[in-house]
């Protein structure tokens, strides 16, 4: 599909500015937009300088923007044009918006006069988005006559770019995408039924009681992201499931749906994960060991290593159904006497932690006995192959000097434990949900335990003192994904996973789950399950997901190959280099509407 457009600005407050789900959206497709819009695409977003240093490499403006920015910098609203250090190397332009900061209660006035937008009593979380978003619409105001005669199309992304979008209402075609509506998932997130809501008010024909997001606090955010629904060109969401819920919750059917997908050629290739995958699998193993066996003897040659991630959404992220699940499966792996061990990972960050000295202290004291061997190993090997040349077997009394084993003694002492491993990787809250949902289920890290769980609440990074991975690095050396959402509007992880070739499991309230639904012979058990959640009890739900698990758990590494090599290809179904024209499509509908 041919691009209409000649200019494109995209406005997110995600820009250079990682928060959550739509930074790996815009990250990832921006090279196809660098190719579809050259040097006239655009990424705008706040300014942030600690983030900025790391994402961005400074730039000189072109000369049009020179003048503009000298103006709005006479006004307190400093621009920043800059590339970002992505696949692409996008323009990006980062507003500061301090001075309007200072100035957002006026804003804010405006829009309950114009809107009837209810911002009474917002706090920084509200009022920081509308101010940098007032400042990058003033922004691209003062760039259009820059652009004459070119046909320009403004994409703006949730509601924290609202106040460009009504700032430059009627001034030039505007696509605006909500990824998830703000009360949608507020109340999914309060163990509300959302879906049967939302199926009884469109089968009824019944309008949301505005009445409703004064409920939840979150009235200013979502009358923000109905105005903005409202007064677009084109109003968009990112899957089907997302759409029927913005149809009753901002009453507007979006005109397009805009799948999120992946720069496949990204990823590497079935041959290149097979060394990743081993690499990364032995460094968890590692972590796995100092965590585990200072405790008791863990056996990890067979383990099998799970995980799940994303925000702290104890309902909306499945985790409670999936605790329930691992509970399941740990009493029937102990009593059919299973050997293999399942490792279970929750990279769920969450604030207020503290580092576990113990932990820190296991984890010196395992590297410790591991250069111990390293050093120790070019006597080992050539004693060896002397006695092998000799015609002797080697004897351990030989093969390891007295020295070095008195060593090996005095920190094996220092790394034992008492008790039981601990839930969690760090010091957190004796309340916190998940791990008082691992004791609720038996999951307690017991010698006899067979699935094993460490929460993990802090974001993976490769200079962590504890697991010292990112979090690609972390799903390459695994072996399952697992992501039984009750509400993912779309839904990356387990897209990601595949990507890198390994299995997961999505469900069919993720926009992503639906869209693998549509494309993949599910009975066949393909490297991307679907768990069931529509229509099915709690109960009917945790037994096909224990079902499924139990697969997994059992599973021969003949029977996993090709599974991943199909999960790999399901992935090539998102590649952005398809999905892309979804884009465009919505970007050449704002600009034929708009001249209408």
């Amino acid at each position: 599909m041919e691009t209409q457009a000649n200019v494109l600005f995209e406005v997110a407050f995600e820009v250079c500015n990682k928060v959550g789900g739509i930074y790996a959206v815009l990250e990832s497709k921006a090279a196809r937009m660098v190719e579809l819009y050259k040097k006239n695409y655009f990424a705008i977003g706040p300014y942030y300088p600690e983030r900025a240093i790391l994402e961005t490499i400074k730039q000189k403006p072109p000369k049009f923007c020179e003048k503009i920015f000298s103006s709005l910098n006479k006004n307190g609203i400093n621009c920043h044009y800059r590339k970002w250090l992505i696949q692409g190397n996008p323009n990006v332009i980062l507003v500061e918006f301090d001075s309007l900061l200072e100035k957002v209660n006026d804003i804010k006035k405006e829009f309950w006069k114009e809107y009837k937008i209810d911002s009474w009593g917002t706090k920084f979380d509200f009022d920081e988005p509308i101010a940098w978003s007032t400042a990058a619409g003033m922004l691209i105001e003062k760039l259009l006559p820059c652009f004459e005669n070119k046909n320009i199309v403004a994409h703006f992304h949730e509601w924290l770019s609202g106040g460009a979008l009504l700032y430059l209402k009627d001034k030039l075609p505007t696509v605006f995408t909500t990824h998830a509506t703000m009360l949608g998932r507020t109340i999914a997130g309060c163990k509300e039924d959302l879906y049967k809501e939302v199926n009884d008010a469109i089968y009824n024909n019944m309008n949301l009681n505005p009445k409703r997001p004064y409920e939840y606090g979150v009235q200013a955010k979502h009358q923000m992201e109905k105005v903005c629904a409202e007064n677009c060109t084109i109003f968009s969401t990112t899957s089907e499931i997302t759409a029927k819920e913005a149809n009753y919750i901002l009453g507007k059917r979006p005109d397009v749906i805009l799948p999120n997908g992946l720069d496949i050629d990204r990823f590497p290739t079935m041959e290149e994960f097979a060394l990743l995958h081993r690499k990364y699998r032995e460094k968890i193993k590692h972590f796995l060991s100092a965590f585990f066996n200072p405790y008791y003897k863990t056996e990890l040659w067979d383990a099998m290593i799970f995980f799940t991630s994303g925000r702290y959404e104890f309902r909306n992220k499945g985790y409670d159904i999936f605790i329930e699940a691992l509970g399941k499966v740990n009493e029937r792996m102990k009593k059919e006497k299973i050997k293999r061990n399942a490792f279970v990972f929750f990279f769920v960050p969450r604030g207020d932690i503290r580092e576990n000295i113990e932990i820190m202290e296991s984890i010196q004291l395992y590297d410790d006995i591991r250069e111990a061997v390293k050093d120790e190993l070019p006597w080992i090997e050539e004693m060896t192959l002397d006695l092998f040349a000799k015609g002797k077997m080697p004897k351990m009394k030989v093969l390891f000097r007295k020295e070095f084993l008195e060593e090996c003694k005095r920190k094996i002492a220092a790394f034992k434990r008492k008790g039981n491993p601990p839930l969690s990787a760090y010091v957190i809250d004796e309340n916190d949900l998940i791990v008082n949902a691992f004791k609720k289920n038996g999951l307690l890290n017991r010698i006899d335990d067979k699935v094993k769980v460490i929460f993990y609440p802090s974001y993976l990074s490769t200079t962590d003192r504890l697991l010292g991975l990112n979090y690609e690095q972390a799903v390459q050396g695994s072996h399952l994904g697992v992501f039984p959402s009750y509400y993912e509007p779309w839904g990356y992880t387990p897209l990601e996973c595949a990507a890198n070739g390994v299995l997961s499991i999505t469900s069919d309230f993720a926009g992503f789950g639906i869209f693998i639904k549509q494309n993949s012979d599910q009975s066949k058990k393909p490297g991307i399950i679907v768990l069931e959640r529509d229509g099915k009890t709690r109960k009917e739900i945790i037994e096909k997901l224990y079902e499924i698990l139990w697969n997994d758990v059992t599973m021969s590494r003949k029977e996993r190959v090709p599974k991943k090599a199909k999960a790999k290809d399901l992935a090539s179904l998102a590649d952005w280099k398809i999905l892309i024209k979804s884009y465009v499509q919505a970007h050449n509908m704002a600009l034929e509407r708009f001249k209408k």
